[in-house]
């Protein structure tokens, strides 16, 4: 598995977007679908994606919360006290940990509207161990995104399986196979992904499925 960036962050990641939802909701009074697509659209959210420690160190979720609505911050919150172990605390807790654990970009594991779907998880959620809570992630992520990512790249292109054969003189039956998931690509010969890569003009990490089925 590749994970996002070094585990040494991910303590501080986990509570700095608990956090950040926990006072966006509660702290600003901005619902949570509409701060989350603000989060989504936010350098933020790309510096958090990849743990960047000047992030993740330099700020508090607060002041993220502050940054992505684009709100003045002050020092004093009158009408906010910290609900630590709220259900957005937890949604955000939770979540940062499956975006580190798959590698994934927080807009590819879901679509804005499902963030109050995912939120519904903390019951029974909450109380279990995070990795119940991945395998459930994991479970829906597969239900939503039925096309591998080299069919995905392939059909961006605009070339048939037989072209991008021929192009990366890798056999048709493989590349039907890595479309279909018979075969997992994640365990190609890293030639082949290089040379599929190249042919469909993306990264050889763009073709891995974070999430296998």
């Amino acid at each position: 598995m590749i994970h996002a960036y070094d585990k040494i962050y991910l303590d501080k990641a986990r509570v700095a977007l608990g956090r950040m939802l926990d006072f966006a909701v509660h702290g600003l009074k901005i619902d949570l679908h509409s701060f989350w697509i603000k989060f989504l659209d936010s350098e933020i959210c790309t510096r958090f994606e990849i743990g960047d420690s000047s992030l993740l160190a330099g700020m508090s979720g607060i002041e993220m919360a502050f940054e992505v609505a684009a709100v003045k911050s002050t020092r004093t919150y009158p009408s906010y006290s910290s609900i630590e172990r709220s259900e957005e605390y937890w949604l955000g807790w939770a979540l940062a940990y499956y975006q580190w654990d798959t590698g994934l970009k927080f807009k590819d594991i879901f679509d804005a509207d499902d963030v109050l779907k995912i939120k519904t998880l903390y019951s029974p959620y909450h109380e279990m161990d995070i990795r119940h809570f991945c395998d459930k992630m994991n479970e829906l992520y597969i239900g939503t995104h039925t096309e591998s990512n080299l069919k995905k790249y392939r059909k961006n292109a605009g070339l048939s399986q037989s072209e991008l054969s021929a192009l990366s003189e890798i056999p048709l039956r493989t590349i039907q196979q890595y479309e279909q998931k018979r075969k997992n690509i994640n365990n190609a010969n890293v030639e082949y992904v290089i040379r599929l890569a190249k042919v469909l003009r993306c990264s050889p990490e763009d073709l891995i499925e974070r999430v296998n089925s």
